[in-house]
């Protein structure tokens, strides 16, 4: 199958995609269960063959709990400038190396320096103890 034009861009995203599946040590066939999209098409993302929806990118961050923005802006679909920020709370509350403490005092310290607003603050924070629950 030919790969689809602007396949850098599609390149990054499946490469980018399969590193968070493998960090979540996830299989391709367990993400597919998770995320309600076929196994050969996330297969074919990841490969770079396909061009997911926005859609379809939500449902997969969701099940591997990364933010639909970092994916938007790998896809091209969003521009960096406006997940930045996002994308720095997601990495600190999904580090499996930090305690609770250590995140919220990381959070704390970042959004001082760049600011954000209380409803991320809010998101974030269950995202974080969703996460910490788990690893227990």
């Amino acid at each position: 199958m030919a790969k689809l034009p602007g396949a850098k861009t599609v390149e990054t995203l499946g490469d980018y995609l399969r590193e968070q599946r493998r960090q979540a040590q996830m299989s391709l066939r367990q993400l597919a269960e998770q995320s309600e999209v076929s196994n050969p098409y996330l297969s074919q993302i990841e490969r770079g063959l396909r061009r997911p929806s926005a859609e379809v990118l939500q449902q997969i961050a969701k099940a591997l709990r990364i933010s639909a923005e970092s994916l938007y802006v790998r896809a091209g679909i969003l521009d960096l400038d406006e997940s930045g920020a996002r994308m720095v709370e997601d990495a600190i509350a999904l580090d499996t190396r930090l305690t609770e403490r250590q995140k919220t005092a990381l959070l704390d310290i970042y959004r001082s320096f760049v600011g954000s607003d209380v409803a991320q603050d809010e998101e974030l924070a269950e995202v974080v103890t969703e996460a910490n629950q788990e690893k227990t």
